[in-house]
């Protein structure tokens, strides 16, 4: 919509509202009026009015505004209403375009994965996986990138309660060495399930944070080895990064990328 097309207060307002956002000690109505280049009177009623129902608030001492608690509860009431499911869909949806292969949505769970979005692709694939089902976290991709998140005595507790099982005689069983792929996994945003939960099967996966930084859910591809080349695998890395990203800003995850976090 042009500029021209709103309503002016309230564009005025909004505006008003995002300087106010820009400045953690607050600002002063004369600021605002020269960023804004409008008189000092139509800043002033507009804060007003934004304070009176508890959007704005003013330092009495200095005299200076900044942003009120009720942007809190507002934010909190958005974010009580976030559905993984339906915010992660067109990007599974948009993955199983791309690729054509099975696409996979899961959530951490008592240390174990729930699958809670399966999407088919159009290629011929046979898995165990379906919605409902839990899954183990060492040997699968999805497992693995959100364990690779999760701080490392909580890591150390589902090892000791779930073991390293051998599901196919390419599963990671030792925990040094699954310790060592985890960090990779960490380093690089993205892992990787070379038929290590069942044969014939290659999946890439990245991990889906929350908005309080917190690793939630993760996303993956799942296809035949076959067709899951090191080239192919080379390509779908940054996007499944990519996709993991964009599926946590959707649930208010802001801070920082997924590679610069290191709980290990």
């Amino acid at each position: 919509m042009e500029r021209e097309n709103m309503v002016k207060s309230v564009s005025r307002a909004l505006d008003i509202v995002t300087i106010v956002s820009m400045e953690r000690e607050g600002v002063g109505v004369t600021e605002i009026a020269k960023q804004m280049d409008i008189n000092k009177s139509s800043v002033y009623r507009i804060l007003t009015t934004l304070a009176q129902y508890g959007y704005i608030e003013q330092d009495q001492e200095r005299g200076r505004y900044k942003l009120g608690y009720k942007f809190l509860e507002v934010s909190s009431k958005l974010l009580d209403s976030i559905d993984l499911r339906t915010e992660a869909k067109p990007f599974l949806q948009e993955l199983e375009s791309e690729t054509n292969e099975v696409i996979h949505l899961v959530v951490y769970d008592q240390g174990e994965v729930v699958y809670i979005e399966k999407l088919e692709g159009n290629q011929t694939l046979r898995m165990h996986s379906k919605v409902g089902k839990r899954a183990p976290m060492h040997c699968t991709s999805v497992g693995k990138a959100i364990l690779a998140f999760l701080p490392l005595n909580t890591v150390t507790s589902i090892l000791e309660r779930k073991g390293l099982p051998a599901h196919t005689n390419h599963t990671i069983t030792d925990e040094e060495s699954f310790l060592r792929e985890l960090s990779e996994v960490k380093q690089k945003g993205y892992a990787l399930d070379l038929e290590e939960n069942e044969y014939g099967i290659t999946c890439i996966a990245a991990p889906i944070f929350d908005h309080l930084g917190q690793v939630v859910a993760a996303v993956s591809i799942s296809g035949a080895t076959m067709r899951m080349t090191n080239e192919r695998l080379t390509y779908l890395q940054e996007r499944m990064v990519d996709i993991g990203k964009n599926i946590s800003e959707r649930l208010g995850y802001k801070t920082e990328s997924v590679k610069d976090k290191s709980l290990f």
